[in-house]
């Protein structure tokens, strides 16, 4: 009996083995990706509010590829093809926009896609709601995600939610991230800002290798644990992982655009200073992939 009860045992974990392959097997992976590079415009915030011209032609000097919009567009507010001839004149396409939730309701959603697509994005991220760390409210963002990414899809869009540290608290056995991951349809964007998974202390190459092609953009930016000590806030001089993270991104997450976003300025640097050194530093680990 014992033998018996031993044999369906070590049958049952073979079929377990077995049906956990064919699960990989049968599991879409991304194909590799090249992603290009752009910059968050909050990382320069005060320079695009009184030089808007000005400043993205400075970015696109630097060899940006392009440029995600955080709600400031200059003279171009009411004007999204006169902003799609700009950038075009600059060599600057749109890596997409951070918008709240309040711009896609019922009210504002014809004219929000209107003006995004006039200008060529396709990808809008909500950047920060305080419902996504609410034990008793995150189930609504997932609700909002998943009918506006239904909403979005026959337009050529998608929308995505972009996290901060408050996201990778502690919620049913895992974390409010994982829950919008695994709770949202696939066409919704993670969009990881990889600092603040640093800051709170998870693994961000980790994070794009558990959901596979879901990380479509990613906000490539450092903010050191308040532990760190000896290094700066800027890309290269600091503690990530850069290279197993592009690698990730590249291999793994489907990502499109590579976003350097610069929310802190050490050593008295101004922001666009502090910009350029950041998009130098990701240019030394991307030259060494070559």
């Amino acid at each position: 009996m014992v033998q018996g009860r031993n044999i369906y045992k070590a049958v049952s974990r073979a079929v377990v083995v077995c049906l956990a392959f064919a699960i990989i097997a049968c599991t879409p992976q991304p194909e590799p990706t090249e992603p290009q590079v752009s910059v968050q415009l909050w990382s320069v915030k005060d320079e695009v509010k009184r030089d808007f011209e000005g400043t993205l032609t400075v970015l696109a000097d630097m060899g940006f590829d392009g440029v995600e919009f955080a709600g400031d567009f200059g003279d171009y507010q009411q004007n999204p093809e006169g902003l799609k001839t700009f950038l075009a004149g600059l060599g600057l396409q749109v890596s997409g926009a951070h918008i709240p939730f309040e711009m896609l309701d019922d009210e504002h959603f014809a004219a929000t896609v209107a003006f995004y697509q006039a200008i060529g994005c396709d990808t809008l991220i909500v950047p920060y709601d305080a419902r996504a760390f609410d034990a008793q409210q995150v189930t609504n963002v997932v609700v909002d995600l998943n009918r506006l990414a239904a909403k979005l899809a026959p337009m050529g869009m998608q929308i995505g939610y972009h996290n901060h540290e408050k996201e990778f608290d502690s919620f049913e056995q895992t974390t409010f991230w994982d829950y919008i991951a695994t709770h949202t349809d696939e066409n919704v964007v993670l969009q990881q800002d990889v600092g603040w998974t640093t800051y709170a202390g998870k693994d961000p190459v980790e994070y794009v290798k558990r959901y596979p092609g879901r990380t479509l953009t990613t906000h490539y930016k450092v903010k050191l644990p308040d532990e760190v000590q000896g290094k700066q806030p800027l890309i290269g001089q600091d503690t990530i992982d850069w290279s197993s993270l592009i690698e990730a991104n590249m291999t793994v997450g489907g990502t499109q655009w590579l976003v350097v976003e610069q929310e802190e300025y050490p050593n008295g640097l101004k922001p666009l200073e502090a910009v350029k050194i950041s998009k130098q530093g990701l240019e030394t680990y991307l030259e060494a992939r070559k």
